[in-house]
């Protein structure tokens, strides 16, 4: 009977501990957001900047846009989209036309700093609102759906990055060996 009694004990002070253990690491919407974005943020400076800045105008075909464009395509759909958030960050200038890395670099890391402001602005309840200004082809959508399309969005962009860098001899950051 003791050993039972002491396997019972042992069994609920697991059940209590794990349970202790869940609740401290309470989930959140928003700051899931902000690290997928932040993460995100990294990722791409990386592999933008991997290329030389003299093949930033390389284009894997004459119909694509080039290295550069690429990044600063990122940059422009960030800013677009996430203005349908509403809040009160300023989105960043985007200059479409720039052609040096540096401008372009930084471009693409202003629209993530930009995407970061909001996301902090907002909590797990506005993220399940929907977005005051959803563009046209995503309809009504919450603004977690809006940021988790440009997640979407730019990992396809990081495809065809990574084909660019490739093609020109690279290797992703991501997929580097140490």
């Amino acid at each position: 009977m003791t050993r039972t009694f002491q396997a019972a004990a042992c069994l609920g002070a697991v059940v209590i501990i794990s349970a202790l253990t869940v609740s401290a690491q309470a989930v959140s919407i928003q700051a899931d957001l902000l690290k997928d974005w932040t993460d995100l943020k990294s990722t791409m400076a990386k592999i933008a900047d991997a290329m030389p800045e003299d093949k930033f105008t390389y284009k894997s075909t004459p119909a694509q846009r080039n290295y550069g464009e690429q990044i600063l395509h990122i940059a422009q759909v960030n800013v677009g989209l996430l203005r349908s958030l509403g809040g009160k960050a300023t989105p960043p200038p985007i200059d479409m036309k720039a052609t040096k890395k540096a401008d372009i670099l930084k471009a693409m890391a202003d629209s993530f700093d930009y995407g970061t402001a909001l996301i902090k602005e907002q909590t797990d309840q506005t993220m399940l609102l929907a977005a005051p200004m959803a563009p046209p082809f995503l309809g009504p959508s919450t603004r977690a759906r809006i940021v988790y399309s440009l997640i979407g969005h730019t990992w396809d962009i990081y495809g065809q990055m990574a084909v660019y860098l490739r093609l020109n001899g690279g290797v992703p950051p991501a997929s580097q060996r140490p």
